[in-house]
């Protein structure tokens, strides 16, 4: 007589073991459990033990019972998919990862570009489960049943699924992940797979060591029975094992759960490369017990059914913990499965079904409405199982229900190969074959578990014809049958039928041997604050900014981040985090709805050149054969263009910085990483404006562009040239059908058209500074000249005007010509030292040399002298000066020679400045510029301001040169300023102009002297 258990006790050992798996979530939620484990390799392929449910535990050793070896078809199939992971879930990894897809259902509605797709995936693979979800309900309940001798399946049965809905919600679906890693799901996961296969392994081991003795005793059971052997051999060659090997192939990707811990729940690529050879050594060691359990239940004639023998050998062996084992390896099984099932289901179901019906309103707390609609979903997926299981009556095998669903799933496959290889299939090809397939699973397979119809005879008549035996198993008949039709369906349609741009576009995306190019549009919003209002209408204001304040951080952007390529970026981010969310029909509804692109871009959409060139780089490893040779030959290029020593940017058509090379951000001192993606108004000046003056300009050239940078001349050389539309990738196609055709008539059109800008910039200065050198030269040469010999004929006068007024100061007595006498003398002495300085100034050439006998100056003083004298000139117009220098500046000199200078800038001013104008003369100081060894001085700046008109740029030029004037005849002499350039030059100091001050009248110019402090 077996021994039974209490059913309190198992009730117990049951809600317990729920207990410990959602204590130990909890755990690595609050991160008691140290991360090192809980984002382990080991620890993600223990997860994807999910796999191995209550069919793999009970069920597989039924099936060995009835087809023999092809039991190992269940782990065969599923190892196939992850050892061609590199091909295969890793391409799909890239693209759910991308473009935050959670579930099959997101995937086939991201590629397909049709919700239609996404809601039809999510009803089928709700009809395909619930034959698995109703597996797993009859598994424990079954087993309950051996275990206790309880007789009321149905109430075992809604107390399981009561407890498991409960641990569900608790356990994943106490708060909205917003596209984080549900981690505590991963560990508890891993833990089921952990606490089963030790199970199972122990079951075996007794097996074989406690019922057979050891291997050798079991080798001479089955010598003495060679039937139980041969049972197991002789369908290996005689069933539909190649049918077997695809249906779990394919559950690898398409079966929710599986799809869920793969891929949402996948931390990195390189845990999925770990488990394309952990998965099947788990796998392996869950199916190395199943022969001997098998035949250790025969050799005890144990009482229970072939699939229960798990738990069956424990009783018929009266060893009660073995069965409380087995039963613990099942109830984890189950429980893990159902769990992760419908976690994966509700967010299909919420995102594919409801939220396309039921809209909530941006004023509610979305978060919480989203996250209580997916308990109820969770809830009613588990009853819905329920239902099924009472539906079927609990009258079907383990493996039956197992090979149902599975076949089911397999109609998704042609949908998931065409994602990755097929980038010709569209969304009226897959839901046309989609909907012919499950037609025919449901009449084969579906119908007749829940009715006494007989099956459909005319699959298996017309496959009759493909040399499919006839005779063969019918859920072998219906698995080649609807897959084949739904297949060729696919196939017709899509090649009938056309796709649009857009789905074309994710086609593209999705293709193992693309990448995704998006346009470079202009974004309505213009900064993440306008982002942040724009989606506060459909999400609310606290859960639009909690997204884009996660979109940024995503990115490494702050809400300053004004430029294009970013805000199309934080776009993009925005839209895939939404995906995660609600779903990528959704989530591409709100985001083409509230955060638009400008409809004013026509002639101006092109590929978004950084973000290609960014997912390159990603994908630089990837890349093999002729891409790999074509990438080689434009990192090349790009290269090339980097290390010019020649300043190059291109902008686009909408003045979109699109490349910047080193030598453009050594000359302009702007990085690269800060200007590219940004427009042209947001460079620093000059730059912005010389770009722009360039772009403007009807000259493709432009020489001797001055520039003032740290106060300082420069002289720059621009060349522009204009880049011809370059035409979208997405309709390379048609271009290459029409290409002549396209080149003859639109010829004339695309000469008139610009699609963006090469600019390239020569710093022109140290040539312009020697050309200047060498013209001086030159003039002094000349003025030399003519000074050796105006110098003795203006001597001899002005020595006797001299003698003249001394002789008058010495014999007036009249106060007033004594002192005009005595301003006669001064100016003579004047008249002297600028004939000196005229020969001077042309015999010491370029490099005047300083004055000897040099003393300390005031500037406030001098400055004000200076304003007396020029004050004493009569003139028609009255004007007024302002000394507002600081007068404790010393400077080392010769005052009467700074004297001059200032007398002549204050002449000039005068004369620019109108009636009752201001002229006004301050000071400061520069202290020396850091990073700059050659301007390690500290410099006294004097500048002298006035309210005239302005000098021109040409003249800017020219005005330091002697004889020089703008001046009307016989009012200058152009003598003036050039003296002034030498005497400052003699004290090591220079001297620069701004003009104009100001862009309204009066326009003004600054004119400062720089004179050395130290």
């Amino acid at each position: 007589m077996l021994m039974t258990f209490e059913l309190t006790h198992l009730v117990i050992v049951s809600i317990s073991y729920l207990l410990l798996l959602f204590l130990t979530a909890f755990a690595t939620e609050r991160g008691y459990l140290p991360a090192k484990i809980a984002n382990h390799p080991v620890t993600y392929v223990l997860s994807l033990g999910v796999y191995a449910s209550a069919w793999a535990f009970y069920g597989t050793v039924g099936l060995a019972h009835q087809y023999g070896f092809l039991f190992l078809a269940y782990y065969l199939g599923i190892c196939g998919a992850f050892l061609l992971a590199p091909v295969l879930l890793i391409p799909i990894l890239r693209i759910t990862q991308t473009y935050q897809l959670a579930s099959l259902a997101d995937l086939f509605t991201f590629r397909f570009r049709s919700s239609w797709a996404g809601t039809l995936t999510t009803f089928f693979m709700l009809l395909a489960v619930l034959p698995l979800l109703a597996l797993q309900i009859q598994a424990v309940t079954d087993t309950v049943q051996i275990l206790t001798q309880h007789a009321m399946p149905e109430k075992l049965a809604l107390g399981f699924c009561i407890m498991i809905i409960m641990f569900a919600i608790l356990f994943g679906a106490r708060h909205i992940a917003g596209g984080k890693k549900h981690a505590g799901l991963v560990v508890a996961i891993a833990f089921e797979s952990l606490i089963k296969l030790i199970a199972i392994l122990i079951i075996g081991g007794y097996a074989l060591f406690v019922v057979f003795s050891g291997p050798a005793d079991m080798q001479n059971w089955l010598s003495d029975h060679a039937t139980a052997l041969a049972a197991l051999q002789t369908p290996l060659d005689e069933g539909p094992w190649r049918t077997l090997l695809l249906v779990f192939f394919a559950s690898a990707i398409v079966m929710p759960h599986m799809f869920h811990m793969c891929f949402t729940e996948n931390q990195s690529r390189h845990a999925l490369s770990v488990a394309s050879w952990g998965l099947p050594l788990l796998l392996l060691l869950l199916s190395i017990s199943i022969p001997p359990i098998l035949w250790a239940g025969l050799k005890l004639n144990n009482p229970t059914h072939p699939e229960y023998f798990t738990i069956g050998i424990g009783l018929a062996s009266q060893t009660p913990w073995l069965s409380l084992l087995g039963y613990i390896g099942g109830l984890s099984a189950a429980s893990a499965l159902i769990v992760v099932t419908t976690l994966a289901l509700s967010a299909m179901v919420l995102n594919h079904i409801v939220l396309p019906v039921i809209q909530p309103q941006g004023s509610q707390n979305l978060y919480q409405w989203l996250l209580n609609i997916r308990r109820i979903l969770i809830a009613l997926i588990i009853l819905a199982g329920y239902g099924f299981y009472r539906l079927l009556g609990a009258e079907q095998d383990l493996s039956n229900l197992g090979i149902v669903a599975f076949v089911g799933a397999l109609q998704f496959l042609p949908g998931v190969l065409s994602v990755l290889y097929w980038p010709q299939g569209n969304h009226k090809g897959f839901i046309c074959g989609l909907i012919i397939g499950f037609t025919v699973w449901s009449l084969t397979l579906l119908t007749p578990l829940l009715s006494d119809l007989p099956q459909v005879s005319l699959v298996s008549t017309l496959l009759g014809y493909w040399g499919v035996d006839s005779n063969a198993e019918p859920w072998h008949i219906a698995a080649i049958g609807s897959l084949l039709i739904n297949t060729l369906v696919f196939i017709a349609v899509s090649l009938i039928t056309q796709m649009s741009d857009t789905e074309l576009s994710a086609a593209n995306a999705c293709a193992v041997d693309n990448i995704h190019r998006p346009a470079r549009k202009e974004l309505a919003a213009c900064t993440p604050q306008d982002f942040q209002a724009a989606l506060s209408k459909p999400l609310g204001l606290h859960m639009a900014q909690h997204e884009v304040d996660r979109a940024l951080v995503d990115l490494g952007y702050t809400y300053a981040e004004k430029r294009p390529y970013a805000l199309r970026r934080l776009r993009d981010r925005l839209e895939a985090n939404l995906s995660g969310l609600m779903g990528p029909a959704v989530a591409t509804d709100i985001v083409d709805t509230f955060l638009p692109f400008k409809h004013n871009n026509e002639g101006y959409v092109s590929e978004d050149i950084q973000f290609i060139e960014s997912r390159l780089e990603r994908y630089r490893s990837q890349l093999t054969g002729l891409a790999a040779e074509l990438d080689g030959l434009r990192r090349y290029h790009r290269q090339t263009l980097e290390s010019l020593p020649l300043a190059i940017c291109t902008l686009g058509k909408d003045h979109e910085v699109l490349m910047w090379n080193k030598a453009m951000s050594q000359l302009t001192n702007i990085s690269a990483t800060q200007i590219i993606g940004s427009y042209l108004d947001d460079a620093a000046e000059p730059w912005q404006a010389l770009l722009k003056r360039t772009i403007q300009h009807s000259n493709d050239h432009l020489h001797k562009q001055q520039l003032v940078i740290n106060n300082e001349p420069r002289w720059i050389n621009a060349h522009k040239a204009a880049i011809p539309p370059i035409t979208s990738f997405s309709n390379q196609n048609t271009i290459a059908t029409n290409a002549q055709e396209t080149i003859n008539q639109d010829a004339s059109r695309q000469q008139a058209s610009v699609g963006g800008f090469v600019i390239l910039l020569e710093d022109q200065t140290e040539a312009q500074l020697m050309a200047d050198k060498l013209l001086h030269s030159q003039r002094l040469a000349s003025i030399g000249q003519l000074a050796a010999g105006v110098a003795h004929e203006i001597g001899n006068p002005v020595t006797a005007i001299a003698c003249l007024a001394q002789e008058l100061k010495s014999e007036s007595s009249d106060p007033l010509t004594t002192e005009m006498a005595e301003q006669i003398v001064t100016q003579t002495k004047r008249i002297s030292n600028i004939v000196q300085s005229l020969v001077n100034f042309a015999h010491s050439g370029s490099t005047p040399k300083l004055i000897p006998n040099v003393e300390h100056v005031n500037i406030f003083t001098t400055i004000d002298e200076a304003i007396k004298l020029v004050s004493l000139k009569q003139h028609d117009k009255i004007v007024h000066f302002s000394n507002t220098c600081d007068q404790s500046i010393m400077v080392q000199g010769i005052a009467q020679r700074l004297l001059q200078v200032f007398i002549n800038l204050l002449n000039n001013a005068r004369d620019a400045s109108p009636n009752q104008g201001y002229i006004k003369i301050t000071s400061r100081i520069q202290q020396p510029s850091k990073g700059l060894p050659e301007r390690q001085q500290k410099y006294a700046i004097i500048s002298v301001i006035d309210q005239g008109e302005g000098i021109s740029e040409a003249n800017q030029r020219q005005i330091f040169e002697p004889f020089f004037t703008t001046k009307d005849p016989g009012e200058g002499t152009g003598l003036g300023l050039a003296m002034v350039f030498n005497i400052v030059r003699e004290h090591s100091g220079r001297i620069t102009i701004k003009s104009p001050m100001q862009q309204a009248p009066p326009f003004g110019t600054q004119v400062s002297v720089w004179l050395p402090i130290e």
